[in-house]
């Protein structure tokens, strides 16, 4: 049915485990599998880890960037399993479902795979919901897996 997946990765348990699912739909169609992580590209004023306050320059923070991305891709492609080879790509974007959505066009995907957190209710409404972005905006079909 679709030939290459499109799958935002985060490192959370909610895309870890959706990552099985992902593995299976592209076993059973012979589709290849782009993993996307999108990171903001302005640094924050602190990180969380630092207790001096210090800034960070605009290298160093891209450098992290790309540091957190490889580990989260590692361990993605460790969920997917060792017969799935997939590709990766790397967002900066300040709006996630712009990110992911920049990451679809790159990849030349044609279907967007999401996992979704869920939120109902109020929690849904002041968090807001990237799943929901993104289908609203994309132009491929998004697959939602719950």
């Amino acid at each position: 049915m679709f030939k290459h997946l499109l799958v935002p990765v985060d490192g959370s348990d909610v895309s870890k485990k959706a990552l099985k699912k992902v593995a299976a739909l592209a076993k059973s169609d012979g589709a290849l599998i782009t993993l996307v992580y999108v990171s903001d590209p302005t640094p924050p004023l602190v990180y969380s880890d630092s207790t001096m306050g210090y800034s960070i320059t605009q290298k160093e923070h891209l450098s992290a960037c790309d540091a957190f991305a490889k580990e989260v891709f590692k361990k993605a492609s460790a969920q997917l399993g060792a017969e799935i080879n997939a590709k990766s790509v790397h967002i900066s974007n300040s709006n996630l479902a712009e990110g992911i959505l920049d990451g679809a066009k790159k990849a030349k995907a044609d279907v967007i795979v999401m996992a979704s957190h869920k939120r109902t209710g109020i929690t849904g409404f002041l968090l807001g919901s990237e799943t929901h972005e993104v289908i609203v905006h994309s132009k491929l079909p998004v697959l939602v897996l719950g």
